[in-house]
């Protein structure tokens, strides 16, 4: 397994378990809000996987697909799967030709600006990563328990080929 297959695979894991205790909550504990991040699990997880569908549609050169509103956590876990399917599938096949160093334009900055398609990945795997530790924040505040540590050592010793 390489660094890329590494941070993707934990990258979504890490993400999918948190989705998983969230799936349990009431929609009160999704919606309260907190001072930090997005404020709230459900537009913080929204704000996640609304960024990997972004980054995922700017790097593959279509048109962006809108925000979601207010959505179920099973609708989130399903949008995760998907994005992030189609996401890690790029990122390889990006590594796999060698063009992680290759420059793409972000339309969305104004005025659009060239950006490598290894830094956009990058970015979007630490961007979880920081989200992710506000989700364990507000479930730690929320009273939840066994609230996984997300640690990539774990992560790659569980699912290192044997």
């Amino acid at each position: 397994m390489n660094m890329l297959d590494r941070l993707l695979g934990h990258d979504l894991a890490a993400t999918q378990e948190i989705l998983q205790l969230c799936l349990d909550l009431s929609d009160e504990d999704m919606d309260r809000d907190f001072d930090v991040g997005w404020r709230t699990l459900r537009k913080t997880l929204n704000h996640m996987i609304g960024n990997i569908e972004v980054w995922i549609d700017l790097m593959m050169g279509r048109p962006v697909r809108p925000a979601s509103g207010k959505v179920s956590t099973g609708e989130l876990l399903v949008r995760l799967n998907q994005s992030y399917t189609e996401f890690a599938q790029f990122a390889k096949q990006i590594e796999h030709d060698g063009r992680l160093d290759e420059l793409w334009i972000d339309v969305l900055d104004k005025p659009p600006v060239q950006k490598s398609f290894g830094g956009a990945i990058g970015h979007v795997i630490t961007h979880n990563m920081h989200h992710r530790a506000e989700l364990q924040h507000i479930l730690h505040r929320l009273g939840v328990t066994d609230v996984p540590e997300g640690d990539l050592m774990a992560w790659d010793q569980q699912n290192r080929p044997t």
